[in-house]
């Protein structure tokens, strides 16, 4: 079993021990560095339905140097557990610590939370900008092949164009011109 030292608190020694691969962090320490009763938190320890599944007995060695039993959490739920303590129960020094950590814990859960849900949203919102942009150039789309088709038979019809057609038309402008003059109605409607 490896043990290091993670924080000191109020002249307090605070240490992990990693045994099986998981990282224990003993109760009674962390309870005298903050001053609260090491048994009520004991017992709250063991009637949480959570934590109680995850509190273990393991050897530590003691601020004395001696080996000692000592009740342990995990670390990851060291955190969670110390959120529990009520900054009232803690000797003063302690209380002020106590209080901006538990201030601290319920911005990071506020800012968890509310901040998924920020993110569900401005997501949502770029998701629909971005379906509504894409309806947008399948409209553009569309309505450009429709165009490129006529144009490409437009460039068809250009190019199959005789001259003997020409000739006709110019013959065909000639004949309306002489029909329009002197009748107004007539150029006006059917001008080139």
């Amino acid at each position: 079993m490896e043990t290091s030292t993670i924080a000191r608190i109020n002249d307090t020694t605070i240490q992990v021990l990693s045994e099986n691969g998981q990282k224990l962090v003993p109760v009674k320490p962390i309870c005298e560095a903050l001053g609260v009763a090491y048994e009520p938190q004991f017992t709250k320890l063991k009637d949480d339905e959570f934590l109680s599944s995850v509190v273990t007995l393991s050897i530590t060695t003691g601020a004395d140097g001696k080996q000692y039993e000592m009740v342990c959490i995990p670390l990851k739920y060291v955190f969670g557990w110390l959120f529990t303590i009520n900054p009232k129960n803690v000797k003063e020094e302690a209380r002020e610590a106590v209080a901006k950590y538990r201030a601290k814990c319920y911005d990071v859960l506020y800012d968890y939370f509310s901040k998924k849900s920020d993110f569900l949203e401005e997501k949502q919102l770029m998701v629909n900008k971005k379906i509504d942009e894409l309806k947008q150039l399948r409209y553009d789309f569309r309505n450009a092949e429709k165009k490129m088709r006529e144009a490409q038979n437009e460039l068809t019809i250009a190019r199959e164009y005789t001259y003997e057609e020409w000739l006709i038309k110019q013959s065909q402008t000639r004949i309306d011109f002489e029909k329009a003059e002197g009748n107004e109605t007539y150029f006006k409607n059917n001008r080139l």
